[in-house]
């Protein structure tokens, strides 16, 4: 909805064009009017006047007006860049508390079983009870954290279905796709730098806006010079002739008003346009800095994790630790700190995933484009 109402603001934009090109309708005027006089000497004058723009005002009003249009679209641009970051890290934040939250579902399921296991065993006398008690705290917590995910997995689903306009009835899953973004080696600060002056929209309409001042001076010294309004009269019965037609010229004199304060502040917001554009280019040069260091950062964890094949390794290892704990080969201690770390583990490597993606779209953004 939001990017909708912003595409209005160039139609608006477009009726204002049309509207500026619009010449100024001519002003007609009937006086003296005798009405205590029959029909045939019945005494009128009708007066029809046209003001005619010198300067060429209109046209530069339409140039200014065609430059308020470009920075609509601009505008436009700028909602749909935010809102396309936005939606991808919603995404990435969706896929990632989904796929943690089956990893503490599997946990809960196998505490679950043991659980069971352990009372059966239990009934018959072989274990004490206070080892049940340990496993269902630990359960307890692990459904602590399962709805604690779930929460907030709502809320990102509710942010998605916001963003993609959908029903809230509709079932959104994730599937994992493979990261192709280009690694950080082969990108430097002046390429993307370069590439945020061709791409990113609020810089252009920083440099719209210097344009739109420029214009708006030249319009406004434009009105210095007075207009002219032609005039065709007709006069019945008013004087020598009974009938009398007449062509009149009018013009303001320029003696006081020469629209000084107009130009002045003209001249003021063409300079403050230039310092705020100044300072939005030296911010957005350390806006990309940050945010290639980021992705850098983001990159080189992503690949540490990727290489260490322990942590690809976790699943084979609960089963293991699994099995030794159900044949009495470890403690139940150690069952549970491997659990606890198998899990901290498995969303670390999921983080590492989530980081990277996120990082380098924020990078994207930070550019204005996407960087194939």
């Amino acid at each position: 909805m939001e990017l909708i109402a912003e595409r209005m603001n160039v139609d608006v934009a477009d009726a204002a064009i049309a509207q500026a090109k619009l010449w100024d309708n001519p002003e007609l005027t009937v006086n003296q009017v005798n009405w205590w006089k029959g029909n045939e000497n019945r005494e009128y004058s009708v007066e029809l006047n046209q003001l005619i723009q010198t300067a060429n005002k209109r046209g530069k009003l339409v140039s200014r007006e065609r430059i308020s249009k470009e920075m609509a679209i601009q505008d436009f641009e700028e909602v749909l860049r935010g809102l396309k970051v936005e939606l991808r890290k919603s995404v990435y934040e969706t896929e990632y508390l989904q796929t943690y939250q089956k990893i503490v579902i599997k946990e809960q399921q196998l505490l679950e079983q043991l659980i069971a296991a352990y009372q059966r065993q239990a009934a018959q006398g072989n274990i004490a009870k206070n080892e049940i008690l340990r496993l269902q705290s630990s359960l307890l917590e692990l459904e602590k954290e399962a709805n604690e995910v779930q929460t907030t997995l709502n809320e990102q689903l509710k942010i998605l279905k916001s963003l993609l306009n959908i029903e809230p009835s509709i079932d959104i899953e994730i599937k994992k796709d493979n990261f192709d973004g280009r690694p950080p080696e082969e990108l430097s600060f002046t390429m993307l730098w370069e590439m945020a002056q061709e791409s990113r929209p609020d810089l252009k309409r920083q440099q719209l806006e210097i344009r739109y001042h420029e214009q708006s001076l030249a319009y406004e010294k434009s009105m210095q010079v007075p207009n002219i309004t032609l005039s065709a009269i007709y006069d019945r019965l008013g004087g020598v002739w009974p009938d009398f037609f007449g062509l009149g010229v009018s013009m303001e004199l320029p003696v006081f008003n020469r629209n000084q304060g107009n130009i002045r502040a003209a001249h003021i917001n063409i300079d403050r346009s230039k310092y705020v554009s100044q300072q939005q280019l030296n911010f957005v040069r350390n806006e990309i800095a940050e945010s290639l260091n980021n992705y850098t950062t983001a990159y080189l964890f992503y690949e540490k994790i990727s290489n260490n094949e322990i942590l690809s390794e976790l699943d084979q290892m609960l089963d293991i630790y699994t099995k030794n704990f159900l044949n009495k080969n470890i403690s139940m201690l150690e069952f549970l700190d491997f659990i606890n770390v198998y899990k901290d583990n498995q969303q670390t490597v999921l983080f590492a995933d989530k980081y990277l993606r996120t990082t380098f779209d924020e990078l994207q953004y930070t550019v204005g484009t996407d960087i194939k």
